[in-house]
This record gives C-alpha cells, structure tokens and sequence, in this order.
C-alpha cells in the first residue's frame, strides 16, 4: 500500500518520513487546523525536498480560485478536497486533485467508484480526528482506487493488507503532538503498510 503522511509543517518531519518511505506528504491549507500552514511555508519546505514524491495540498470550504492559487504558490502536486464540491468547482480546478469522502455509513464508501479517492471518517470537525472507520464497510468490493485514512496507526495498518486498498494516509497516528511527528511511529507505520 501507499503511504501518505499528512499534516508536515516542517523540513525535518518531511524528510523523516521520506527516509521512511513515504509516497506522498500532506501539507494543511486549512486554518481551522493545529496542522495548518501557510502556502509560502510549505513552499519552503518543498522547494528542498527531493524529486518523486507527491506533496498534496488538503483544502476545506473554499473556492477553485484558492485551490488553484494555493497549489501554485506552494508548489503542491496534488489538491485534496475534505468537502462536498460541486461541479462546476471541480470544473474551475486546473490542478491535479482528488476526492475526499467523509463516510457517514456503508453505502457513502461506494461513491465515485471508477475514480482514486480517499475515505475518511465523518466527523463534525474536517479531518477525521483519528476516528476509525468500520472495517466491515469494504468487505467484497474493489479498494484498489481507495486511499484509506482515520483513526490509523502502525498497530492496525498491517490488518488492511487483504482489503487491496491503494493506500493509506495517515497524520495523529504518527505524531508526538499535534504538528508534530514521531520519527519511529512514521517507520513503523510505514513498515507495516508496505
């Protein structure tokens, strides 16, 4: 499975986690969020980081305009959409991004099949606050398209293994505090996804 380590708000929790063999690193648009930082920040961050790991944006509630200048100020290769957008915003986008589901019940994990996504845990607050989603839900469909996050951590990752999912995307799971990573959390996530 493919990681994401989500929530990066400094060089060194960027690099640990690519040391670790992270695919993809998350950086919080959200100002709401203890994770959140600002486009230049992030850009600072990215511009030192090595080639061929994808740096995604996470944005809540707002415009095509602010993704799409977001993204380009801050060098992200991938926007992330933790809200219900419409149409015509999808339609404005002219950056890479995905869809975030917020999984309320069984039937919510079966939208937008025939597209990668990523499903968390609903909650009231964006970002599934470590809320576990129930495993049960994926039983006998295709998770090849599916980005799994909520409520994971290098104690449960390794059980997702048969479901075939695309990846797991991971934040509180790996962190001393918020904003904060745990270098041997991030390994041993990691490790145990792959």
């Amino acid at each position: 499975m493919r990681t994401k380590i989500c929530g990066i708000t400094s060089y060194e929790d960027a690099m640990n986690a690519i040391d670790a063999g992270a695919d993809a690193l998350g950086f919080v648009f959200y100002e709401k969020s203890p994770r959140y930082i600002s486009p230049s920040d992030a850009k600072a961050i990215i511009s030192l980081l090595p080639p061929f790991v994808e740096k995604v944006g996470l944005f809540v509630n707002v415009d095509a305009q602010v993704i799409n200048s977001y993204i380009q100020e801050s060098v992200c290769t991938l926007a992330q959409l933790h809200f219900e957008a419409s149409t015509e915003l999808y339609d404005q986008l002219f950056v890479p991004h995905i869809k975030v589901i917020r999984a309320k019940e069984a039937k919510d994990v079966l939208q937008y099949p025939n597209e990668y996504r990523l499903i968390d845990a609903y909650c009231e607050a964006y970002g599934g606050a470590g809320k576990r989603l129930n495993i049960e839900w994926f039983k006998d469909i295709d998770c090849s398209k599916i980005i799994l996050a909520g409520g994971l951590d290098a104690s449960n990752v390794s059980s997702l293994k048969e479901y075939g999912f695309y990846g797991v995307d991971v934040s509180s799971g790996v962190e001393i505090y918020h904003a904060k990573k745990d270098v041997s959390k991030v390994k041993a996530f990691i490790k145990n996804a792959n």
